[in-house]
């Protein structure tokens, strides 16, 4: 559907040149911008190899789990019906510390991974899998929100296009990431309780 969308939108607009005299500006416009795509694609990929790599040594020092390990007291807060031993926990932790750091590529994997196994579990309770449980809207939710302490995307963005400071970004989005993670916790746990009467 969005594919479709895009392709009206691309086609409406040279045609839309064609009648205004600006078929030069559009063929510049695709070229310039194509370019400008490629030359941050570059520039991204040395980023996201670096926190890659740092999440990988993160990792093999037990760092991350740590930071899983900090978590898992609002796991427990969020989902009390997921057992505690359920590989969705470890999951659902390792996406929020990458969500956390700003690291969406690394969180999207564990994402996938948490809702697999949210769906075996509801599987292994004999519920209907063809409806998201309460653990996966949750889970989406609290995935949403995205508390981020490092926007390391945005940091990369504003480097690329010539910010003067693009690390000024990270105070007012702790500050919108917050308020969206805890208006979504508290979501959360008002639905939880509605369905519990």
């Amino acid at each position: 559907m969005v594919n479709c969308l895009w392709c009206v939108m691309i086609v409406a607009g040279i045609i839309y040149s064609f009648f205004t005299g600006n078929v030069d500006e559009v063929s510049n416009g695709i070229v310039e911008t194509s370019k400008s795509a490629v030359t941050l694609c570059i520039s991204m990929t040395g980023v996201i190899c670096m926190w890659t790599g740092l999440m990988e040594s993160a990792e093999n020092s037990g760092v991350a789990r740590g930071m899983e390990k900090a978590v898992e007291p609002l796991i427990r807060f969020l989902f009390p019906d997921i057992p505690k031993e359920h590989k969705s926990r470890k999951y659902i932790s390792a996406n929020i510390v990458a969500n956390i750091l700003g690291l969406g590529w690394a969180a999207t994997p564990a994402g996938l991974n948490a809702m697999s196994e949210l769906k075996s579990l509801e599987e292994k309770r004999g519920s209907d899998v063809s409806c998201a449980s309460d653990e996966m809207c949750t889970f989406m939710v609290l995935n949403m929100s995205s508390l981020q302490l490092i926007p390391v995307n945005m940091i990369a963005y504003r480097s690329q296009y010539g910010s003067g400071n693009p690390s000024d970004i990270i105070f007012p989005t702790i500050i919108a990431t917050g308020i969206s993670t805890a208006v979504a916790i508290i979501f959360c746990r008002i639905m939880y309780h509605m369905k519990g009467r």
